[in-house]
């Protein structure tokens, strides 16, 4: 296969990189820094900049067979703005420019969030995050919604999920199918900015699962879902979380073996 990548760097992305290397696929990344191994091509790519969005699908050489926009930042203070410009507005706008550099029956992969998981209850706002068009209109939407870098983060995967579902029918017209993945802690760079800004709550969650989760074991479900294999998997939100929205369920409900 000849693979897309966004985030292709470090973390998840990177696990992602040496999976498909390893098996022999083609892989293209995208991303702010250069990758060190497991890619063929990297191509700079500033997620919260239209242009330089615009331009990197230029350069893209096509047909793709798999397309996985991965690549995001988390919950960190003073980011509001540009949270919600690349891990939504930023990855709406690559996805919309890589459509046509996309091969008959191309799967598409987009990475969310467990902490997307309550997009039902805040779907007024996600549909009035989806309904801005531009990047500029970002810092507006911020101070009118008054949302600090945590709502910021939430809110741009919740869209993540919503926009996967709302665009399945489309994908399924163009030959396409589309996904995503909600994993929750991952031992990754980044753990510890999304321990400070969940707190007590998430640190318990990953007790209770016994281990935050590692980047290789999310690899392995964007890898599967971007292949044949999963040829029949369309418009899901898949949650990778060690068992944690399981027991949260069960409690809540009060179930017991």
């Amino acid at each position: 296969m000849r693979v897309a990548l966004t985030g292709g760097a470090t973390g998840i992305g990177a696990s992602v990189a040496a999976r498909l290397k390893a098996r022999g696929h083609h892989v293209t990344a995208f991303d702010l820094n250069e990758p060190q191994d497991n890619v063929d091509r990297w191509i700079r790519i500033d997620l919260g900049d239209a242009e330089s969005i615009a331009a990197a699908a230029d350069l893209a050489e096509g047909p793709f067979d798999a397309l996985i926009n991965n690549a995001g930042l988390p919950p960190r203070d003073g980011l509001e703005e540009l949270i919600l410009k690349v891990n939504f507005i930023g990855l709406r706008a690559f996805l919309d420019a890589m459509l046509d550099k996309l091969a008959p029956d191309a799967a598409i992969v987009n990475t969310a969030s467990r902490a997307g998981a309550m997009w039902r209850d805040n779907i007024e706002q996600v549909k009035a995050l989806m309904a801005l068009g531009a990047m500029d209109e970002v810092p507006g939407f911020v101070a009118a919604q008054k949302i600090d870098a945590v709502r910021s983060y939430n809110l741009s995967k919740e869209a993540v999920i919503a926009l996967t579902m709302a665009g399945t029918e489309e994908m399924i017209a163009r030959g396409f199918r589309m996904n995503s993945v909600s994993p929750a802690a991952v031992s990754t760079g980044i753990l510890d900015d999304f321990l400070n800004a969940f707190g007590e709550r998430a640190q318990k969650a990953v007790a209770r699962a016994g281990r935050a989760g590692e980047p290789d074991e999310i690899a392995d479900v964007i890898c599967f879902l971007a292949s044949p294999e999963s040829r029949w998997i369309k418009g899901q939100d898949i949650v990778i979380d060690g068992g944690i929205s399981a027991m949260i369920a069960s409690d809540m409900m009060a179930l017991r073996t």
